[in-house]
């Protein structure tokens, strides 16, 4: 059982025939492989046997669990359980208690981040009941230490472990070592029972938390307790099963039951200045850069309740800390990556549900005054919250080796800090507009067209003119081959993250792929880029030569690019490459990390036939992989189906064959012709429920039109007013 991702407190199963003092407990001694196809995983139910023919078995409650444990017939049941081991190796000082009355170990500790600066720490227990209610007997325990270097210390019947922060650092291991008593007469393998709870607070709450939700249940009654509550999640989008490729149904569950996981809803288990807040508490906010563009647009369809809670966890982190979080993970605050996308986030919320904020939790007034901070106000530290945003106001852009006398960053990323900053001002401005506040939609909507200030029209690659460049404080550019840190990149070695020493402008991206981004005013991108024909041929360009990055956020809604220059087809087209290339369902089904299901949303979008506009209530029309689908909103109570007629399976693979219906006829919604086939609003279709009908067409140029309003762009007077 671990703790969201962390990997602390792992528990492992072992044999030692030669008893307690042979027993392998440091990590590199006990790993072993597991038998080939014994994976079994399902929401709330977790299995695999390992070479020694142990059977694990793992399901959950929201902060507790049983692990069940089947040994070979006539051994004897090990375990080792850690203490200081966790998957980013930063154990920070804690102790273990082994209570062999009570048959109970309780762990507690501080850990560091896993994403952030390693000077931070955050503090986890747990909390093992070994004796199943009185089914099973304790044998021997104590506690062991270890290290990678020969260290490999056990201690039968000590019962108590208080470990600080190695200094010198290195690896050091040390938790407890158990056995339990199994009658010589016993014909039947070996079953063990371990109840866990776990707790942010102590270890006396990961006890309560044990026992509370889980008690005296029995492993079936927890997992059936588990199923249900998934089945009542994933059913807030259903299918048509019987007529969809069972390959799409796999890839679509997989991906909305990942977009479930996370934010971790630690309500009730806060620490640090979060301690005893009133407010909803959620971790793993990890990070916003990777989720503000489908994530939360995905969960805004069908689950505003928890999208609320969520958002109230931001504006409560402007409360505690005077920013909203960026990048917040193991408790801690983690790498800012883009800027203040939490921005994005609520402001998308803002734009949707505005209507509901009050019952929701929300008040918008002081949604807007987080907003404004992170617009306005520079923090002395940007690593970690908030923009660097006095030297972005002053000169229209992030200015490349700029002096900042009040304010401490890494400075690098200037291009991409640009552009995610404007993005981010254009969420501001969504908000302003919506409350009136009309001083600042102009201030807003004239920032969050800073975007324009680092093209440089000057830049050539391919053949293709203009890109977006850092710029140095006194206008000139400072020029980057678009190509550096692109998959067509020959240096390999070049650093393209958050070190010190990328040179490039553009976080985890070329310039070939950041400059499409500019998701409000798509319409200026075009004329800058030359005019639609020659957006097409660049757009083709991109991918043909191997340019886009599936796995990458900024890269998500360039497949949809053609739509606006108005071949819609197009971008049918270029999605189901997109998905047949890069995922399915298969061990290597992803295209990289999920990235707090950034890739799972984008995936579920993709198969459902739309792609959100952030900050917006605009959802982009595509064919859906599926002949029909409901979603159902339950706070709302309105169930909106989506029915797509002349579906044909044929056409769900990489490249639709020709004379299949898959392109964009005609779309209705509630009876009445949309405006756009290319586009339409969350207010005309979720938020009222109902029946949209996207009649397909095998005549790929008939439909290759919006035969309506583009999608919106600022410079074409979109986005003019608040639903």
């Amino acid at each position: 059982m671990r703790v969201g991702t962390y990997g602390n407190f792992e528990v492992m199963p072992i044999v030692c025939p030669h008893g307690f003092n042979t027993c392998t407990t440091t990590l590199a001694a006990r790993q072993r492989l597991r038998k080939l196809n014994t994976d079994d995983a399902s929401p709330g139910y977790f299995a695999q046997t390992l070479d020694n023919n142990i059977k694990m078995e793992a399901t959950p409650t929201r902060r507790a669990g049983l692990e069940r444990f089947t040994f070979p017939a006539k051994s004897k049941p090990y375990f080792v359980l850690d203490l200081a081991n966790d998957l980013p190796v930063s154990f920070a000082g804690g102790q273990l208690d082994i209570d062999p009355t009570k048959g109970r170990i309780t762990i507690g500790g501080r850990w560091g981040s896993s994403f952030g600066p390693g000077r931070f720490n955050y503090q986890a227990f747990a909390c093992y009941d070994l004796l199943n209610g009185g089914k099973q007997k304790l044998s021997e325990y104590g506690v062991w230490t270890g290290d990678t270097f020969g260290l490999d210390a056990k201690g039968l019947g000590q019962t108590h472990l208080n470990l600080t922060l190695n200094l010198i650092g290195g690896v050091y291991q040390s938790g407890a070592l158990f056995s339990f008593d199994v009658p010589p007469s016993a014909s039947t393998n070996p079953q063990i029972i371990l109840r866990v709870g776990i707790s942010f607070v102590s270890t006396e709450q990961a006890c309560a938390n044990a026992e509370s939700e889980v008690g005296d249940a029995t492993f079936e009654q927890i997992l059936e307790n588990a199923k249900a509550q998934w089945q009542e999640k994933l059913s807030k989008v259903e299918i048509d099963i019987t007529n969809t490729p069972a390959n799409v149904t796999e890839m679509l569950y997989s991906s909305l039951y990942r977009a479930s996981l996370t934010p971790n809803n630690a309500t009730g288990e806060t620490q640090g200045v979060f301690e005893n807040t009133s407010s909803f508490y959620f971790d793993s906010l990890y990070c916003s850069w990777d989720t503000f563009r489908t994530f939360y647009p995905l969960l805004a369809l069908h689950s505003p309740v928890e999208f609320a809670q969520i958002v109230d966890s931001y504006i409560d982190g402007w409360r505690k800390n005077g920013w909203m979080p960026e990048c917040r993970a193991n408790n801690l605050p983690g790498w800012t990556q883009g800027g203040s996308s939490a921005d994005n986030i609520v402001s998308h919320f803002a734009v949707n549900y505005h209507n509901e904020a009050q019952q929701l939790g929300i008040d918008l007034n002081e949604l807007y005054s987080a907003l404004l901070t992170d617009g306005d106000l520079n923090p002395p530290e940007w690593n970690i919250q908030g923009r660097q945003v006095n030297v972005y106001k002053q000169f229209g852009y992030v200015p490349f080796a700029v002096l900042d006398v009040s304010s401490t960053g890494r400075q690098t990323r200037e291009g991409s800090r640009t552009l995610e900053y404007a993005f981010e001002d254009f969420g501001i401005r969504q908000v302003a507009q919506l409350l009136g506040k009309t001083d600042d939609v102009d201030r807003y909507t004239n920032r969050s067209l800073f975007y324009r200030n680092v093209w440089d029209p000057s830049v050539v690659s391919d053949g293709f003119h203009g890109f977006m460049q850092k710029r140095f404080s006194n206008g000139t550019f400072a020029f980057n081959n678009p190509v550096d840190c692109s998959p067509n990149d020959k240096n390999s070695s070049r650093s393209c993250s958050l070190q010190s020493n990328n040179l490039n402008g553009f976080y985890e991206s070329s310039s070939w792929e950041y400059s499409w981004f500019a998701p409000h005013d798509t319409a200026h991108l075009i004329d800058l880029m030359g005019g639609n024909d020659t957006f097409i041929k660049r757009l083709d360009h991109f991918f043909d030569a191997g340019y886009y990055l599936a796995g990458n956020e900024p890269s998500f809604q360039t497949p949809i690019g053609y739509h606006y220059a108005n071949h819609p087809a197009l971008s049918v087209d270029r999605v189901r490459e997109v998905v047949f290339t890069n995922f399915d369902i298969t061990s290597a089904g992803l295209p990289g990390n999920d990235d707090q299901a950034a890739m799972a949303s984008l995936l579920s979008f993709h198969l459902l036939g739309l792609y959100p506009v952030p900050s917006t209530t605009e959802l982009l029309i595509l064919s859906p992989f599926v002949p029909k689908y409901t979603i159902h909103n339950f706070f709302l109570n309105v169930s909106t189906t989506i029915t797509t007629l002349n579906y044909n399976a044929k056409s769900v693979q990489k490249t639709i064959p020709p004379g299949v219906a898959a392109y964009v006829q005609n779309v209705t919604i509630n009876g009445v012709p949309a405006a756009s086939r290319c586009h339409f609003d969350f207010y005309d279709v979720f938020r009222v429920g109902g029946e949209v009908v996207i009649t397909l067409t095998a005549d790929k140029a008939a439909a290759d039109d919006c035969l309506g309003g583009l999608p919106e762009s600022l410079s074409t007077g979109g986005f003019s007013q608040a639903r």
